[in-house]
């Protein structure tokens, strides 16, 4: 039987909406809920829109909804889909994949691989577009699904935050040192580490020098020929295009993507968040 393969990923990703549309990535929204009111990640509100609110409240964040993902998975079968991939933000930082599991297997008459980033960001983001484009080259499902978990050797995440507080209210600081340092103006260069949870790369005095380590940090994963990088942000437009601009002076870059945070990763960052992902060439 001829596989038609399909691909879901959650609203983590960061990748661009034309990148999206052009790929046919069925995008699960995660959850942001107000007292008040729920959102549906960059559906319903903006992380700009998250950061203006958070002077009056910060929000707290939940899973897709079950249903959702169900519905997505029977319209999928619907429109003839055999094999669907699944890849997720890493579990060390939320339940989503735990959640589409329990979903999936209940679901009949389909083949579901769900595979977990380890990431969040474009670390994830560029899984799911390998994983598309290994789609449209009309690999096996199994040639990709084990390609796609390759990936994860060559992938790098890091990032510059703010403020260290909305991690911390958030509950996701991690394996991030640095809160007695607020009071010294000490930057934590963050990453995600190897079993996909927030960590110290080195930590630096002032917004200035943490930009320029998280540059460095960038151009040291550079050094072969033919990386995809992207560069995400929020809240930090000025900062993320002159960081932009230094990284298209540099050599061996095939693909650069920029891109904004969703509003789920706001609440958890806050504004001036600014990062890069990285998938170094083989």
């Amino acid at each position: 039987m001829q596989e038609k393969i399909g691909i879901i990923t959650d609203s983590t990703c960061d990748i661009p909406i034309e990148l999206v549309k052009k790929l046919g990535i069925e995008v699960l929204p995660l959850r942001i809920l107000y007292k008040d009111n729920e959102f549906r990640d960059g559906i319903d509100i903006t992380a700009e829109e998250v950061y203006d609110k958070l002077k009056t409240e910060i929000p707290t964040t939940s899973l897709p909804g079950p249903d959702e993902v169900e519905a997505t998975f029977l319209k999928m079968k619907k429109e003839g889909f055999t094999h669907i991939i699944v890849i997720h933000i890493s579990s060390g930082l939320s339940g989503t994949g735990q959640m589409i599991q329990t979903v999936a297997n209940q679901i009949d008459g389909l083949v579901i691989q769900v595979i977990d980033s380890k990431s969040i960001s474009m670390g994830l983001g560029f899984m799911v577009l390998e994983a598309a484009r290994a789609i449209q080259k009309k690999m096996s499902f199994e040639t990709i699904c084990n390609y796609i978990k390759s990936l994860q050797e060559r992938l790098s995440v890091f990032f510059v935050l703010g403020t260290l507080e909305y991690l911390k209210k958030g509950g996701r600081i991690g394996r991030v040192s640095g809160t007695i340092g607020q009071l010294l103006n000490i930057k934590p260069i963050i990453t995600v580490d190897r079993d996909g949870v927030y960590s110290t790369y080195t930590k630096v005095r002032g917004r200035k020098q943490s930009i320029e380590h998280l540059f460095n940090a960038a151009k040291e994963r550079l050094t072969h020929a033919a990386n995809q990088i992207a560069v995400c942000y929020g809240g930090a437009q000025e900062e993320a295009t002159n960081f932009i601009k230094r990284l298209e002076e540099l050599p061996n870059i095939k693909e650069l993507i920029v891109t904004t945070v969703s509003p789920v990763i706001g609440v958890h960052t806050g504004p001036g968040t600014l990062g890069f992902a990285v998938l170094q060439s083989e």
